[in-house]
């Protein structure tokens, strides 16, 4: 299925969430201010960081934990002619007090293009961790670029509201997957269901690393 969508359409693909889906539960996402059912509920799959209040669910597309890593601009234009290029970083937005706004995206606001930079150098990797082999959103991705000397580049899928990436903890990559998940999750607050997805990242992380020594 993804592979058969735009690119623009993997990175606006709707946030994961089972409360989101079901119209019978609260959700400030379809309705602002009617609550967050997700709170105090089934939280496996949901927010262990740059979560609020108002809203735990965790971004779902592959391609978007990718795209981060990669440092992609997304190209808009307006039905004015008008034209903007979007960071990736700024792309998606965290929940905060408005969490039914999920991308920087503006009314009337078309993508016209994704492009990258040139590469970055390293071993490009993609590691996805879910509960079955198909049809089932990243309990955990992991999204690295790592080099011969152990620095590079990691982000994260199916830990926040939006691809997770700390640029300043990834010089932490060197001492391992330990240090630079501790960097990397370091205000991390795992509801009562899902505080294995932090260590579930560290492995994940550390199977990369190991991968790209191979």
């Amino acid at each position: 299925m993804r592979n058969k969508a735009t690119a623009a359409g993997n990175l606006l693909q709707r946030t994961c969430c089972p409360y989101f889906y079901d119209t019978n539960q609260p959700c400030n996402k379809r309705q602002l201010g009617s609550g967050c059912a997700a709170t105090g509920g089934f939280s496996r799959q949901l927010a262990v960081v740059g979560q609020s209040e108002a809203c735990i669910a965790t971004n779902s597309p592959d391609m978007a934990v990718a795209m981060r890593v990669l440092d992609a601009v997304v190209e808009t234009v307006q039905a004015d002619g008008t034209s903007r290029s979007i960071p990736i970083a700024e792309f998606h937005r965290l929940p905060g007090d408005t969490p039914h706004i999920e991308t920087a995206l503006e009314p009337g606001d078309l993508i016209t293009a994704v492009t990258l930079p040139p590469p970055a150098g390293g071993t490009y990797i993609y590691r996805k961790v879910r509960d079955r082999a198909s049809y089932a959103f990243a309990l955990v991705s992991v999204a690295a670029v790592v080099r011969p000397d152990g620095t590079g580049r990691v982000a994260l899928g199916g830990v926040a509201h939006k691809p997770w990436r700390v640029e300043a903890a990834e010089a932490e990559m060197p001492r391992g997957a330990k240090a630079a998940m501790a960097a990397i999750l370091t205000n991390a607050r795992p509801a009562h269901e899902n505080a294995f997805e932090v260590t579930l990242a560290e492995r994940t992380l550390h199977a990369v690393l190991a991968e790209a020594r191979t």
